[in-house]
């Protein structure tokens, strides 16, 4: 009896192991896969990438990506510093050269160099910790109205210097550094190809020769300027990319942009944006592959229709219509420490020559 009911508990431990071990599937089923995680991209309102696109990169890493827009670019890096140690995000786009001394110093960003820096230039790459990475950029330039000026018969400035002289008065619209990212890297232009012994002195003049300031870069394109706003001023500070962005929103009417841009030497600046990993993320893996994706071929040919800049990866092609879009040999140049330390106070002096 006794080794009877021995052998009966044996059979049922072994029966119950086996149970722990069987799978709940049934035969034939397919296993539940995993849901999706979740990685948060902040960045500035003006980001944007195809549904496609992103929705590529969700299906190979069985992923959602929970976009958090936060303003303009230095509002949505305030918000990056004010949750320092507590991220609100796993990844920030769009701190760019003019805030990357501030973003630096803030150090809330982790280093991550990406095999995708392979196929981006080294004069693109501020940071050699690799805690912001270059996505993409473009340059702040003057355009101009060419019908207008073939109608007045005057020659289009062929770089700042010219912008005092008489016969371009009131031609002219700027925007507010303190108001607008296009008019801070004007500004920034004017620094780095006049210095800062003479920079405010070149403002004097213009302000001399009736220059004309709006608080932002749709007021001064699409109000006062003489092609797209039926306004009076035939020299509107915008992008590079602008004459080509003129023909391809015009679907087909345009075979030639009406515009064109002011290219001599220090007469733009050029603005880099980057990406990084904000420290105290929980998601570090996805994170990174989240920025080698961002940084790869498929996303960088999405740059240009999206945001119209130019995307950062040598292998990337560009649209057709890009070929209206002109880059200078020589931008301005202004030290990314410089513009952190001195930004307040530059602005400060603007307001004070120009609108005072």
């Amino acid at each position: 009896m006794r080794n009877l009911m021995l052998v009966l508990g044996l059979t049922l431990m072994l029966a119950a192991c086996a149970g722990a071990e069987t799978p709940t599937t049934a035969p034939g089923a397919t296993a539940t896969p995993a849901a999706p995680r979740v990685v948060t991209l902040m960045s500035h309102d003006s980001f944007a990438v195809s549904e496609q696109v992103i929705a590529e990169f969700e299906a190979q890493y069985n992923a959602k990506v929970a976009f958090l827009p936060a303003g303009d670019a230095g509002a949505a890096l305030n918000q990056a510093i004010l949750s320092a140690g507590n991220p609100m995000a796993d990844v920030f786009f769009g701190v760019d050269n003019t805030f990357l001394g501030r973003a630096l110093q803030a150090d809330i960003f982790e280093p991550y160099a990406s095999p995708e820096l392979a196929h981006i230039p080294d004069a693109l790459e501020l940071d050699p910790q690799h805690r912001l990475l270059p996505v993409d950029y473009g340059d702040v330039c003057l355009n101009y109205d060419k019908a207008w000026f073939e109608k007045a018969g005057v020659a289009p400035p062929s770089g700042l210097d010219d912008l005092t002289q008489p016969e371009y008065k009131g031609l002219l619209v700027v925007e507010n550094p303190a108001t607008s990212s296009p008019g801070l890297a004007f500004m920034l232009a004017t620094i780095g190809h006049f210095g800062e012994d003479g920079w405010l002195d070149f403002w004097a003049a213009l302000r001399d020769n009736d220059v004309l300031v709006t608080s932002g870069w749709e007021e001064a394109y699409w109000s006062e300027s003489t092609w797209a706003g039926g306004g009076g001023r035939p020299l509107v500070v915008s992008y590079a990319t602008s004459p080509a962005a003129e023909v391809y929103f015009s679907e087909g009417a345009l075979d030639a942009p009406p515009t064109s841009n002011v290219l001599g030497p220090g007469a733009c600046f050029r603005q880099i944006e980057f990406v990084g990993i904000l420290a105290g993320t929980e998601n570090r893996d996805l994170a990174e592959r989240l920025i080698d994706f961002m940084l790869g071929q498929r996303f960088q040919e999405d740059i240009p229709l999206q945001m119209f800049v130019f995307p950062a990866n040598e292998q990337a092609d560009l649209p057709d219509f890009y070929r209206w879009a002109e880059q200078p040999t020589e931008p301005a140049e202004v030290d990314a420490a410089r513009i952190q330390s001195q930004r307040e106070t530059w602005v400060q002096q603007w307001t004070e020559t120009v609108l005072r």
